[in-house]
């Protein structure tokens, strides 16, 4: 069809390097018109497409093979609807911009909305959509050297070859042009995000500022029909609903989301009685505290953690973790700051009925939809139901502060932008107190250095996955985890494998981390 490289993302996913927009656009139709078995997502950038495959029906080298062999698809993808998005043109860079390109801020306004623009792909954050097609100025728009630490929700932007509409307030180094009153992200629309890959945009050039739509919250703590089970009386440092995740909505900027140790999760439903998939509540860091409200049947697994429970009377009952507890009305489960590793999870009987968006109840704290973390005060429920209380495995030992844990990766996509990329595996990286569910931040005594002819080179956005070390420009890399953005613009240099992801979302700050290259 065309050159193609391809180019390994842990492994169980392919990068496909091409060597432009239009060319990755032209693979994205081929797929679309002659799918491969054993794909399960694609997420297209600006000259790659990421690939996930199941290993289980294809492999990597028979992928690449596929689609070295993959006909070229006549003509691009068929245009898609038009969306038209109204701009009040009054942003910070509009002038200095305008200058840049030596035309005035009037001619810079016609030029943007004298054009039609196509969604080549979505990323970032949700919502946030990479327009391409526009004036033949804009194809080399620089970022500000110095980012803004926040973006207003809908500034209208240009950067590169692409303009974009902040959906949401963020930091962002684009250059802002304008606003728009119109959201781009609403999860009361049946889509929520406005912007898809393929449609067609026009902006058009308000001469007052319009009203604000009113915009539903993206949160929830309905408590939803189930009865009432628990009453929150602490939270500690971080309580959310989590469950298997979201997957297959990368063409809406969303990343799976889901619990950071998904064994632990499986295994608590397991021994209440539940589906796998069931929400459960991720405590990070203990200090959670449940009045129980009705009789039910709790498990909790994970993290080392001491669990007390008090009943009625006051009196001290027997609890362990990675077994089933049975409650009753008035006791009190209270969970203590985990000896070793960072996280437990909490399942229910029946699983704690809270409100699933787009098909998931999980919290994704990136982007910031999924039912809210919990607050002192709440009101649990729980569904009905539940099956046989099973057993679980003897869990492995959580990785503590002070100990050196090592992690299998995969080199790639990126090591072969880095003077010595094995530098990733001779020395220690410290986990510091920054992680979070988007990611470990480590840091070394070597930072991760570029080679020279890539030293000042901007990396088109391209897609991540969970797994992805990536290295900005401080060389200190960073390990993303399960609330990952779904595209960035930094190498990533390896990637850990999928079989030590969950044994990395129990890593806590002050621990250490060792790399060791796997050959998949």
């Amino acid at each position: 069809m065309t050159a193609m490289r391809f180019l390994r993302a842990g492994l169980d996913a392919m990068l496909v390097e091409l060597d432009d927009l239009a060319r990755a656009q032209a693979l994205w139709a081929a797929l679309d018109a002659a799918p491969i078995a054993g794909i399960t997502q694609i997420v297209p950038a600006a000259r790659t497409l990421l690939l996930s495959f199941d290993r289980a029906l294809i492999g990597f080298d028979d992928l690449a093979r596929r689609l070295a062999e993959l006909k070229p698809v006549e003509g691009t993808r068929p245009a898609g609807e038009l969306v038209e998005i109204p701009v009040r043109y009054d942003g910070e860079d509009l002038a200095e911009l305008a200058a840049l390109l030596a035309i005035t801020p009037e001619e810079l306004v016609r030029r943007h909305t004298g054009a039609e623009y196509t969604v080549a792909f979505t990323g970032f954050a949700p919502g946030f959509a990479y327009l391409t097609g526009g004036h033949p100025s804009f194809d080399n728009i620089p970022r500000r050297k110095s980012p803004r630490t926040r973006i207003p929700a809908g500034a209208v932007g240009l950067a590169g070859r692409f303009s974009g509409v902040y959906p949401q307030a963020s930091p962002g180094g684009w250059q802002l042009i304008g606003i728009t009153d119109t959201p781009m992200w609403d999860l009361s629309r049946e889509r929520p995000a406005l912007l898809q890959p393929g449609q067609r945009v026009r902006f058009v050039a308000e001469t007052e500022a319009a009203a604000t739509p009113s915009r539903k919250p993206v949160t929830s703590r309905d408590p939803g029909s189930g009865a009432s089970v628990f009453e929150v009386r602490r939270t500690g440092a971080q309580a959310l609903f989590q469950d298997l995740g979201r997957a297959g909505q990368a063409a809406q900027g969303v990343s799976a989301s889901g619990a950071m140790d998904r064994g632990a999760l499986r295994a608590a439903n397991r021994l209440a009685g539940n589906d796998p998939g069931a929400a459960a509540i991720e405590i990070a860091g203990g200090g959670l505290e449940l009045l129980c409200l009705a009789d039910t049947v709790v498990a909790i697994t994970g993290a080392d953690a001491a669990i007390e429970l008090i009943d009625a009377q006051r009196r001290r009952l027997p609890a362990s973790g990675h077994a089933p507890l049975s409650l009753a009305p008035g006791d009190t489960l209270r969970l203590a700051e985990p000896r070793a590793g960072l996280r437990n999870y909490l399942a229910v009987r029946g699983g704690f009925d809270v409100p699933a968006v787009l098909g998931s109840r999980s919290r994704d704290m990136l982007a910031g939809i999924g039912p809210a973390p919990l607050a002192v005060g709440d009101r649990l429920a729980a569904l009905p139901g539940g099956g046989l209380v099973g057993s679980a495995d003897t869990p492995a030992s959580s990785p503590a502060a002070g100990e050196t844990i090592t992690l299998d990766v995969v080199p790639g996509p990126r090591d072969d932008w880095f003077a010595d990329a094995a530098a990733l595996c001779n020395q220690t990286w410290r986990v510091t107190p920054q992680s979070n569910r988007v990611g470990l931040r480590l840091e070394g005594g070597a930072p991760l250095q570029r080679r020279s002819d890539l030293a000042s080179a901007e990396l088109p956005s391209e897609g991540t996955i969970a797994g992805a070390l990536q290295v900005p420009p401080s060389g200190q890399p960073v390990l993303f985890l399960a609330d990952h953005p779904v595209t960035g613009g930094y190498p990533v240099i390896a990637c850990v494998a999928a079989h030590h992801l969950d044994l990395a979302g129990q890593i806590p700050a002050g621990a250490s981390i060792r790399f060791r290259v796997i050959t998949p």
